[in-house]
């Protein structure tokens, strides 16, 4: 039984979530934690909750051990953007995108 996590409007970019989230794909979860865990970016920290996350909710609701679950899929989306505005001279304004994501884990039983 495959179990799930998402967080969603995480205010970091997709792109940049992506790289640290092809790390942890397919691994199982206790080496994805350690390598999350010394990964030095901000982002790893929140992709490290969403899979601690996830293995919890199989702990508790499907009394899966931690040990045995595999991380199946990691995905992560494209969140809303929010469009600022900044003054630049002679009156022009120009945009800042502060873009957010989704991110969803997907643990499973390995075997």
């Amino acid at each position: 039984m495959q179990v799930k996590a998402i967080s969603k409007h995480v205010g970091i970019s997709h792109r940049k979530l992506g790289l640290v989230a092809d790390m942890t794909r397919g691994k199982k979860v206790e080496e994805a934690l350690t390598i999350l865990k010394f990964t030095p970016t901000p982002s790893a920290r929140v992709v490290e909750k969403v899979v601690k996350s996830a293995a919890s909710n199989a702990e508790n609701n499907f009394h899966m051990s931690i040990s045995d679950l595999k991380i199946v899929k990691v995905y992560v989306n494209q969140g809303a953007t929010l469009r600022r505005m900044r003054p630049q001279a002679r009156g022009r304004a120009a945009p800042i995108l502060k873009h957010s994501s989704h991110i969803t884990v997907i643990v499973d039983m390995e075997g």
